[in-house]
């Protein structure tokens, strides 16, 4: 689905948010029902969910290529799963540059049996949260502190993919940015067994960039955080074009913003998840932010999730 976010998801007190309440209702009962009514499967391989209930982009991915790589350092051999969507190729490739093991389906159930047949040793769900036909082992939901949980209202009122209290089924809280402590109380509040852990980008080719005047090209979930970085790491960004989550550009849409930055002189600058969808194009004057997750206290996280192969 290619959406754009709406900016009330982000305002406590809004009159749209009000109007879309009963079909937010609605929403959070069809998903009480779909709970208690579906049958859940239990694999014979442990199952890591790494999720969120934010719509859009909160760090799964690269989340679950730093769990599956530090697991396979450790001598295991785990899987990473996604449900195939023809629009989601970006992430795909994304997966597949920094980690070799990729199983896609149109069903998750199907894929992991794959992993199963293939005699991996563990399966990681690059989302899949949401997907309650499927009996977990280790629940991990990503937040980004730039917007946690917005005005906290289900879809369409606000940006949850179902309500806070769902935290109830989670192990570990990983939250990518700056520590926040009312936040994390709250949560604590519905699940106090819950770990919680902070992550942050580490922009990896800074130097390139800097001394130029930028038009950052942003088709992800929440693209205001690619330009946080950018602006926190003192670049010069000039403009801003900002396209739905998973937009699919075509080859002349990007010639054609390569020749406005031409005209003002401006260096193009994308995230790596949107520079593996034009890849192919093979344009040379277009740049791309690459970054890499560091996990604080990677090794207490990583001991907890071995847990699972006991």
């Amino acid at each position: 689905m290619q959406l754009y976010k709406p900016n009330f998801w982000n305002l406590r007190k809004n009159i749209f948010s009000i109007i879309f309440l009963p079909l937010s209702f609605i929403f959070l009962i069809f998903i009480y029902f779909r709970r208690k009514i579906v049958k859940k499967t239990k694999f014979n391989i442990p199952i890591i969910c790494v999720g969120n209930i934010y719509v859009g982009g909160t760090g799964k991915t690269p989340l679950t290529i730093n769990i599956a790589k530090e697991l396979a350092k450790r001598g295991k051999k785990p899987a990473i799963v996604r449900k195939y969507y023809k629009s989601h190729k970006d992430e795909h490739n994304m997966i597949l540059e920094n980690y070799d093991h990729l199983i896609l389906d149109k069903k998750r159930k199907l894929a992991i049996n794959k992993a199963i047949d293939n005699k991996f040793d563990a399966v990681i769900l690059d989302d899949g949260f949401q997907d309650y036909k499927i009996k977990k082992d280790l629940n991990i939901l990503c937040f980004n502190s730039n917007q946690l949980i917005g005005n906290g209202f289900v879809f369409p009122s606000g940006p949850l993919r179902e309500d806070l209290s769902s935290i109830k089924n989670v192990n570990i809280v990983v939250i990518n940015g700056e520590k926040n402590k009312e936040f994390e109380r709250k949560i604590l509040d519905i699940n106090n067994n819950l770990k919680i852990y902070y992550s942050n980008y580490k922009p990896l080719n800074i130097e390139d960039l800097k001394d130029k005047k930028l038009l950052a090209v942003s088709g992800i979930g929440n693209p205001e955080n690619f330009f946080k970085i950018l602006k926190d790491n003192d670049l010069n960004l000039q403009k801003t074009l900002i396209y739905p989550d998973h937009y699919q550009f075509n080859k002349y849409e990007i010639q054609k913003i390569i020749d406005m930055a031409d005209k003002q002189n401006y260096q193009i600058v994308m995230t790596e998840k949107d520079y593996y969808k034009i890849k192919d194009f093979n344009f040379k004057k277009i740049r791309y932010l690459r970054i890499e997750l560091e996990l604080q206290k990677k090794d207490e996280i990583i001991k907890n999730i071995l847990k699972i192969y006991d």
